[in-house]
């Protein structure tokens, strides 16, 4: 149903074939949840992973709601089931869902006969990136190996586009960034031009992120048409540390999403992803504390880790929104039970996960710091959309056409639509807040004046039009999103490509008291034609503002000043005895030794103790000068927890390559051998603090440690978790080792409990 609309805004019905979608919104505004086969049930739940009805692996997520109102997902080359005998690859494997936790499989963007002309016949399209530029979907992709040079695993990133979010693609025929010769000169020696991500800003201008370990993470401006590299690209995140860049604007703040450690280490994987934020796309990227993605010892805030779940190697992210306004992290996470597609050490499994993100304090964070979710969690709000389209005309006097269907919104709500003008059209906006034909609120996208305009109208009268620039070339002619949030009095309105949190305009305004509020919503048109689609409304999400609180550490119960000069006595006993450890003035000095833990050598020294029974954090204050920059692999020390030289975890400030980190890691024996895998936690410095803390899992009696690391005693940094199995005893102590060429120098060892 409509409601008529009185001088000196003109009014015309919606056409028959719209009224089912009417009636359809009509029930969202008056706050009935719909889910599909049961009239006003209660909001849905889900449980991850949400790809598993049609794959066990889907790396390397992106998502993009696209015009049609459905949600599309791509991910990397990879066989999709078990049991294909890790045989049977799909090229950007494509899926479709209506509410982000149920996906069909829809195709392939790629066939190996349809591979870019430039891609070499053995080469795999990895880790896509979806856009919506201009009328036009673009996919972007990294390509393994190419023709543009004779020498193998000559990476780049390519692009295709195509008129709907299934193809066909059509690739743009030659690399947007080419292979990049590594620094040694040598043949087969390419830097990582991996994991694209394009990004537009506020201006218009196109970006796009790629890079990974070997060779870091860089921006680059784009071409106008998003097919070619242009300018001088900026280094944004160090090499050795990071891959997987995913860019968005959230506030003032343009935020770098991107993974660190192995992606595929089987059941080992720590995979993580970390944030660092900039006023500017180029950068420099900072952490919550300050700390620089480019610098040595390199900083980042995490967003997702493993918790001691079953789900590890929780990375390589995108961002979505529902249609509450409320932010999803999708990324990929390994089951650790069942790690691999087929064969031990074969394909990593690593299918699609969903999880709330949270923005506490400005920074993102899933599900408040709980991280990957298990069990059942309450869905998206997907359920208003609107399918089909709404065509206004606007009289040649140029009053305002405006459709508006019959129901109320909340009082704080988000509302949207997708909005496109016809030629010579002056404006079309997004009607909210609709009490009358004399009381409304309007976002315009207004040709005339180039802008974003706002309009509050009040007895018939407009109470002050706002206007935000739109950027140069702004193509009125093609789908916009146009999304308002209404929270109390204050109004934010953003102008998007695709609700890809990359805003070419975004507006916030105070409305003046008796405004806004609870209201039906619509879409208007001035001097012209214009269309609107997913129009629609729903109660805006309520934020978390608060992380879940970090581990209780409670009081000293056994402290070791290493005071005594003697190594080794009051309860501690050694594994491989190191004669090169001393007590020295109420310091344990420990030289790195050239011996290891991981793999087969098994040859390096450990101190260690009995735990106490329950939880309990051990703790250590650890000064080691491993410089900056320079290669020291894999100098380290810190914290243990062993059960056996195939089964322990440790907790370093370790070198790793040119970058300082404080790495978690796990070995566990795995099929015929070992597994091992990392992940860091908080930025190391030249006196840095350790814990680990320590609980038992009451659902199955795991032990599990969760690491924190401090910079100066008092502010912790508290990360992901590693578990062993039940009704083991593992013992705690330390260890310095990983190369010799430096001293770690202890200045206690404690032990508290709750």
């Amino acid at each position: 149903m409509v409601r008529a609309v009185a001088p000196p805004t003109t009014h015309r019905p919606l056409t028959d074939r719209l009224a089912a979608a009417v009636l359809l919104l009509a029930l969202c505004l008056a706050g009935v949840a719909l889910t599909p086969g049961v009239a006003g049930a209660a909001p849905g739940t889900y449980t991850n992973p949400v790809s598993r009805d049609f794959a066990d692996t889907f790396a390397d997520p992106a998502v993009i709601r696209a015009k049609d109102g459905y949600w599309y997902a791509y991910g990397t080359t990879d066989p999709l089931r078990e049991g294909e005998g890790e045989g049977t690859r799909h090229i950007i494997p494509t899926a479709r869902s209506a509410d982000l936790v149920n996906w069909t499989y829809v195709g392939d963007a790629f066939t190996e006969s349809t591979l870019p002309g430039w891609a070499a016949p053995d080469a795999a399209l990895w880790a896509p990136d979806i856009r919506y530029l201009d009328g036009v979907y673009y996919l972007y992709y990294v390509v393994t190996q190419t023709t543009v040079t004779d020498e193998r695993d000559d990476n780049a990133v390519g692009v295709a586009t195509a008129p709907t979010p299934t193809g066909p693609w059509t690739d743009s025929g030659d690399p947007v960034v080419d292979p990049r010769p590594g620094a040694s000169g040598n043949p087969d020696d390419f830097k990582w031009t991996f994991d694209p991500s394009q990004f537009t800003d506020a201006d218009g201008t196109r970006y796009l992120y790629y890079g990974s370990y070997y060779g870091g993470i860089f921006v680059t401006e784009l071409s106008e048409d998003g097919t070619e590299a242009v300018g001088e690209p900026t280094m944004v995140a160090i090499d050795n540390r990071y891959e997987g860049a995913y860019v968005v604007r959230h506030g003032r703040w343009y935020y770098l999403f991107a993974s660190e450690a192995n992606c595929c280490a089987g059941p080992t994987t720590g995979y993580t992803v970390f944030a660092g934020r900039s006023a500017s796309p180029r950068g420099p990227f900072s952490d919550r504390d300050g700390i620089s993605l480019v610098t040595s010892r390199v900083g980042g805030t995490i967003v997702v880790t493993p918790n001691g779940n079953n789900w590890v190697g929780t990375g390589h992210n995108a961002v979505v929104t529902d249609l509450a306004g409320q932010d999803w992290l999708v990324y990929h996470a390994i089951d650790r039970r069942d790690p691999f597609l087929d064969e031990p050490f074969g394909i990593n499994q690593r299918p699609m996960l969903l999880d709330r993100l949270d923005w506490v304090d400005g920074w993102p964070t899933v599900r408040a710091g709980r991280w990957a979710s298990e069990g059942p969690q309450r869905a998206p709000v997907t359920d208003w959309a609107v399918s089909g389209s709404l065509q206004l005309a606007a009289p040649a006097s140029c009053k305002p056409d405006v459709e508006v269907a019959r129901g109320r919104s909340p009082a704080d709500y988000r509302a949207e639509a997708d909005l496109r003008l016809g030629e010579g059209t002056a404006a079309a906006g997004l009607v909210t807040s609709w009490r009358s034909e004399r009381n409304y609120l309007v976002s315009w996208l207004d040709r005339e004046a180039g802008a974003l305009v706002t309009d509050v109208v009040r007895g018939g009268k407009s109470l002050g039009r706002r206007a935000t620039a739109l950027p140069e070339g702004f193509r009125y002619d093609v789908w916009h999103n146009v999304a308002a949030e209404l929270r109390g009095r204050l109004l934010t309105v953003e102008v998007t490509d695709a609700r890809l949190n990359d805003p070419v305009a975004v507006q916030r305004r105070e409305l003046p008291p008796g405004t806004g509020g609870a209201g039906a919503v619509g879409a208007a048109a001035r001097c012209g034609q214009a269309d609107a689609a997913n129009l629609g409304a729903a109660g805006l999400y309520d934020p978390v503002n608060r992380q879940v609180p970090p581990p209780r550490v409670g009081g000293v119960v056994y402290s070791d000043q290493f005071a005594d000069g003697t190594v080794g006595g009051d309860g501690w006993t050694w594994v491989r005895p190191d004669p090169a450890a001393t007590e020295t003035g109420g310091v344990l000095r420990w030289p790195t030794q050239a011996a290891d833990l991981v793999g087969g050598g098994n040859d390096a020294s450990l101190l260690l103790r009995d735990a106490p029974s329950g939880a309990y954090t051990v703790e250590t204050k650890l000064a080691i000068d491993l410089g900056t920059d320079e290669i020291r692999n894999f100098q380290q020390a810190g914290l243990a927890v062993y059960l056996n030289d195939d089964h322990f975890l440790r907790f370093s400030h370790v070198a790793i390559w040119n970058t300082r980190q404080t790495e978690f890691g796990k070995e566990q024996p795995f099929a015929d051998g070992t597994s091992y895998g990392g992940m860091a936690v908080g930025t190391p410095a030249p006196v840095t603090w350790l814990r680990l803390s320590h609980r038992i899992d009451p659902a199955n009696g795991e032990h599990e440690f969760r690491a924190a690391s401090s910079r100066d005693g008092r502010h912790w940094t508290w990360g992901g978790v590693w578990t062993l199995p039940a009704g083991t005893s593992p013992r705690i102590g330390l260890i310095s080792h990983g190369g010799a060429g430096a001293v770690a120098e202890f200045d206690y060892f404690r032990i508290y409990q709750p």
